[in-house]
């Protein structure tokens, strides 16, 4: 069978945009999982500076039903993405009215919302809410002692700016986002690694006092992007190398709140919408649920009806794979925020034979310069991806994706629109 016969769920890195049209158009019981910073709009460095293309948001009314989010960011606040949505239609009330909001999960699984911008919190705490909203203050704190203690020879007053774009205060996934001072010491490798350190400091510091507060198996530090987790199953942090800012987003988020369990819990409201039933109960909550893969993997096996299972195509930006020599022998630290949920979307393809599809949007022309763009290579007058976004070493990384757009989030949204152009027809 030659490449192009291939089924996509088969392929690997297939720039076959058509073939994924096809599929997103005709399929009947299609399940799309998405990401957003990189996937439908560009990566900034200023979370409020982001926009979304109204053509694209249209075109996701289109596959109601079938399209659902999965982010670690907000749906609401001021760095949330509903304020991007309603500035794309300069008109709140029609954008709640006629329901242009994006449904699904965010701060990783833990805010749910439905098309009208409808907000909840499954299984979080009031005590968590509040300890929550009370990080800010601590990472401003923090960014403040170290400033303090380190003279870089800044003015203060860009000091305070810097800081004050840099605190990101997400209601459930309060955030040190350090992209403007990657910038800011560009030429000063070392100082910036310095406050990468600090900020990790600061985060296990967090930790430590919610558990002094009763709070100890409520919160864990997600690392964006990074080199997947060590043996106590904690996130390793990437550290910066030259212009590869390494770790940029310190998240402090609520256990549970991963995506790859998130994605049980879009599962289990798909399944509703078309039987009637939620299989994992209507109070399911992504806090209760195992985090192991064959564990999850066998809840599903338990309790989701085979015959009613969808075609899940998940589509995400954020996946690496680095090489680590100990005395020279290469392992390799494989992560990414999307990596979790992409992997998990494709075992359950195999599992049930759906033909589960996995997109790499290469997201490297963005302003944040921590991905690896793909490299292309032509042969013929035919284009094709060389490499991948992981350490071509990397041979036997589990993880394989299908379908892969170059051209990043633009290429990606003109493709989605036709397939739901076609769709509608």
């Amino acid at each position: 069978m030659s490449i192009s016969s291939l089924p996509l769920h088969k392929c690997s890195l297939s720039l076959d945009h058509q073939k994924l049209i096809n599929v997103l158009a005709n399929e009947p019981n299609l399940l799309i999982i998405q990401d957003l910073d990189g996937v439908c709009m560009g990566l900034v460095k200023d979370p409020l500076t982001r926009v979304m293309d109204k053509n694209y948001i249209d075109a996701t009314r289109l596959f109601n039903g079938h399209f659902y989010v999965l982010t670690n960011g907000e749906h609401i606040g001021k760095r949330g993405v509903n304020l991007i949505i309603e500035r794309a239609y300069n008109d709140r009330n029609v954008v709640k009215e006629k329901g242009y909001y994006l449904p699904g999960l965010a701060a990783g699984g833990v805010q749910w919302q439905d098309r009208y911008g409808k907000v909840s919190h499954p299984g979080v705490s009031e005590e968590e809410l509040d300890f929550l909203a009370r990080v800010p203050q601590y990472i401003k704190a923090s960014f403040d002692d170290f400033f303090v203690n380190n003279n870089h020879n800044l003015d203060e007053r860009a000091i305070a700016t810097y800081i004050e774009g840099s605190i990101l205060d997400n209601k459930v996934s309060p955030t040190a986002n350090l992209n403007i001072f990657h910038d800011v010491f560009i030429n000063q490798e070392s100082d910036y690694f310095e406050l990468q350190k600090h900020i990790k400091e600061l985060m296990n510091d967090l930790l430590k006092k919610a558990a002094d507060e009763g709070l100890k198996d409520s919160f864990f530090i997600h690392y964006a992007p990074n080199l997947g987790r060590d043996q106590t199953g904690q996130e390793i942090m990437q550290e910066a190398k030259g212009k590869d800012s390494g770790t940029t987003d310190f998240q402090f988020m609520l256990k549970g709140g991963i995506k790859e369990v998130g994605v049980l819990g879009i599962l289990n409201r798909y399944y509703y919408q078309r039987t009637g039933n939620y299989p994992l109960g209507e109070d399911f909550s992504v806090r209760n649920a195992p985090r192991n893969y064959h564990q999850l993997i066998a809840l599903i096996k338990d309790n989701f009806d085979p015959e009613q299972m969808p075609t899940v195509v998940g589509v995400g930006d954020t996946v690496t794979s680095k090489a680590v020599d100990n005395n020279g022998q290469l392992t390799f630290g494989r992560g990414g925020s999307d990596r979790g949920f992409l992997q998990l979307i494709q075992e359950m393809g195999k599992e049930f034979n759906t033909g589960n599809i996995i997109v790499y949007i290469d997201s490297s022309a963005g302003e944040v310069k921590n991905r690896k763009p793909l490299k292309l290579e032509t042969n013929n007058g035919q284009m094709y991806v060389l490499e991948g976004p992981g350490d071509p070493r990397d041979q036997n990384d589990p993880l394989t994706l299908n379908v892969a757009f170059p051209g990043g989030h633009q290429q990606y949204i003109t493709c989605f629109q036709e397939a739901a152009k076609q769709r509608k027809q």
